[in-house]
């Protein structure tokens, strides 16, 4: 496959060239190339923007909570990614039964993933527990490339501060990286428990049940946990406030420790709380969704370098089925939102065209710096002679309206409904191999392969 004719966007440069990819790998990148042969699949990219697959590092395929599970499928649930310019996702797995070992759910989660992905995937770790057999076979999770390993704050099975300081050290001596979902179960649970015996069960009450304080005082815990943890890195996920920067920043500088944030806490606000009816089911989500400032915070550390990655958190229920179960008490609904789709687009729409954001910044923040964190660069996050094939090519003239009749994730609505975007994906391609096309997928169910991740890069 030639790509010619595009402006390429990477991690540090912006320069039209010609991109050739030969048994899924780029094998060479320049100007004025000619194909090889007659054979070789020719790709006019004039007037496009040609950017590595986006790496989306925080999605839940196929999550099992209890009795429901998600709706997207490993199977649905890529083919969406694929249709929107991802073309690498890292999944967050379930807990598995209460007491199995960390094996367990990898074995579930490779069976849920194989022969349907369409785009190559790996796990996180899930650590319910913290015990000497769980750290001994953290080590041979690392050997099967599963580099990275997630703990709550908040939940049943939930980790105390002793438990999460052995894990984040234990963490550290394997090149492991530790991801935290940051809540004060304490503060958030009295909340829940107030508003339910008052009868404050409307939507509206979530975000006030979960405040930026109940984020803020875990993050810095956990970061004051891996700072005496000799810097064991760790990785905050879906950061969501002004307040949790701030928490940051009041640690003392840490060289291994990570944000993300996610589309849902850049462009939507809690004013989606207040919608009519039962409308504002729709976004409930964890941490939920906060204020405009808060948003404008978000955009600001995303352009400084202080968040530097931009992942979706994936995780839809239908609003017409398990999202009703919190029709008449806000505390019953599934927490999650669908994203994985749009992640791209949005972020284009929102940061570059709206906000300047620079594309190398776009590159950096959707793909390279999730690839980099997360094990698989410069496999995947970039375009480079021997990086794999996975290509996005980009109309940034393109004006969408975003419904949800137009997209492919397995799921009733999308919070995003209405949105007017800028730019939007033409061609995904995946190892050479063309997956989508114009809004349609045109890969194959199981084309996916599992990556094996390399530990924690610097």
């Amino acid at each position: 496959m030639l790509i010619a004719n595009g402006t390429v966007v990477t991690e540090d440069r912006v320069e039209r060239c010609d991109v050739r990819i030969e048994g899924g790998v780029i094998t060479e990148l320049g100007q004025g190339l000619t194909p090889h042969d007659p054979a070789e699949t020719l790709i006019d990219a004039s007037d496009r923007l040609v950017t590595p697959g986006g790496v989306d590092v925080h999605t839940h395929m196929d999550l099992l909570v209890g009795t429901l599970r998600a709706t997207d499928s490993f199977l649905t649930g890529t083919r969406a990614a694929a249709c929107g310019g991802t073309t690498t996702i890292i999944d967050h797995m379930a807990f598995g039964p209460e007491g199995c070992g960390l094996q367990y759910q990898v074995d579930v989660y490779h069976a849920l993933a194989e022969g349907n992905a369409v785009v190559d995937y790996g796990f996180h770790g899930v650590v319910d527990r913290v015990d000497d057999a769980i750290l001994a076979e953290m080590e041979q999770l690392v050997r099967e490339g599963i580099t990275s390993f997630k703990f709550y704050l908040t939940y049943d099975r939930r980790l105390d501060d002793e438990a999460a300081i052995r894990l984040l050290d234990r963490a550290r001596q394997l090149g492991a990286l530790v991801c935290v979902h940051c809540e004060n179960h304490a503060m958030l649970t009295w909340l829940r428990e107030r508003f339910v015996a008052e009868g404050r069960l409307a939507p509206r009450y979530h975000p006030l049940s979960r405040p930026p304080a109940c984020e803020a005082e875990a993050v810095f815990r956990v970061l004051s946990l891996a700072h005496v943890a000799q810097d064991a890195p760790v990785y905050i996920v879906h950061t969501s406030s002004s307040a949790a920067l701030d928490a940051a920043a009041a640690v003392p500088p840490q060289r291994n420790a990570f944000f993300e944030t996610c589309p849902q806490y850049l462009v939507l606000d809690d004013s989606r709380y207040e919608l009519p009816g039962d409308e504002g089911l729709k976004y409930l989500m964890s941490p939920p969704l906060r204020k405009p400032a808060d948003q404008e915070a978000l955009w600001a550390a995303l352009l400084d370098g202080r968040i530097g990655v931009v992942a979706t958190d994936h995780c839809p229920f239908n609003f017409g089925g398990e999202k009703q179960l919190g029709k008449d008490d806000f505390t019953a609904c599934p927490s999650g939102v669908p994203g994985v789709e749009l992640r791209m687009p949005l972020m284009y729409s929102e940061g570059v065209v709206k906000r300047g954001m620079d594309l190398t910044r776009f590159v950096q923040l959707c793909c390279t710096e999730p690839a980099r964190r997360f094990g698989v660069f410069p496999q995947k996050g970039t375009l480079a002679v021997g990086s794999d094939g996975d290509v996005l090519i980009f109309d940034p003239t393109k004006r969408v309206t975003v419904t949800h009749s137009m997209l492919h994730e397995n799921v009733d609505y999308t919070p995003y409904e209405g949105m007017e975007l800028y730019g939007y994906p033409e061609i995904t391609i995946s190892r050479g191999e063309v997956i989508a096309r114009d809004g349609a997928f045109v890969g194959a169910p199981g084309r996916g392969r599992y990556l094996k991740r390399a530990i924690l890069s610097s």
